[in-house]
């Protein structure tokens, strides 16, 4: 029989935990196949905030620490600067990274730290009841903007990436996408070549994002979920590289 799928070392064999049809674990494996392939795992720490993206560690099989909510990116500089031989990452969602974490990751870009960031974005808080994120776009319902966001309160949408593009301490971005196989290829590859800097010892920080679908709190199946990003997320946060 011919194997066409091997799980790669770093990806730890487990049940999930999270919800049918959620994009994490196929973040989880594309980051594990880059360790693997870059041969970095032991020499990675890998740094999870509240949220889903806290569950990282259940799945990564490298060094992870714990932190606050949104304080990822303070923690990477901290662990990089003492220990420049590392490679250091964060795995942030929207509702960390976009909220409560955003004095963090804009500083951490300004400063130009030389760490990655895997950034989620699915455009609601997930773990803790589907509340509106800054990431939400226009219309979308949520169970704090029941009649969908609007730019009278609520303002519009955050883009994180396009809002670090302007700092000269960000030097890669990239928006990419999990809703269709290529588009996982792809992202793949930009994974792929935002750890290859840090290990290279580029002068600054560089950030993948991700678009994911989150079917639970979106109130969708799993396909519709992967269609709304298609149809939807995309026309707000339009994929491809931002910068470097």
């Amino acid at each position: 029989m011919q194997i066409v799928f091997q799980r790669t070392p770093t990806f730890k064999d487990r049940p999930t935990h999270y919800c049918p049809g959620c994009g994490h674990g196929i973040a989880h494996r594309l980051i594990a196949e880059t360790i693997d392939e870059l041969d970095i795992r032991g020499r990675t720490i890998g740094i999870a905030p509240v949220g889903c993206a806290v569950l990282a560690y259940d799945y990564l099989d490298v060094d992870m620490v714990e932190v606050a909510h949104g304080r990822a990116p303070a923690v990477a500089t901290g662990m990089k600067r003492t220990n420049p031989d590392k490679i250091i990452f964060s795995y942030q969602g929207d509702g960390d990274l976009a909220a409560i974490g955003t004095g963090e990751i804009v500083h951490a870009a300004h400063r130009g730290e030389q760490i990655t960031v895997i950034f989620i974005n699915n455009a609601v808080f997930g773990m803790t009841g589907g509340q509106m994120a800054p990431t939400t776009i226009l219309g979308q319902v949520t169970t704090t903007t029941t009649k969908g966001r609007q730019v009278a309160g609520e303002g519009h949408p955050l883009q994180v990436s396009e809002l670090l593009a302007s700092l000269p301490g960000a030097i890669y971005l990239e928006r990419c996408s999990v809703h269709k196989p290529a588009q996982v290829k792809t992202t793949k590859k930009a994974i792929k070549h935002a750890f290859k800097l840090q290990l290279e010892g580029a002068p600054g920080l560089s950030m993948v994002e991700i678009l994911c679908p989150c079917p639970t709190n979106w109130r969708m199946t799993p396909l519709q979920a992967l269609k709304w990003i298609e149809d939807e997320m995309i026309k707000v946060f339009p994929l491809g590289r931002i910068k470097g």
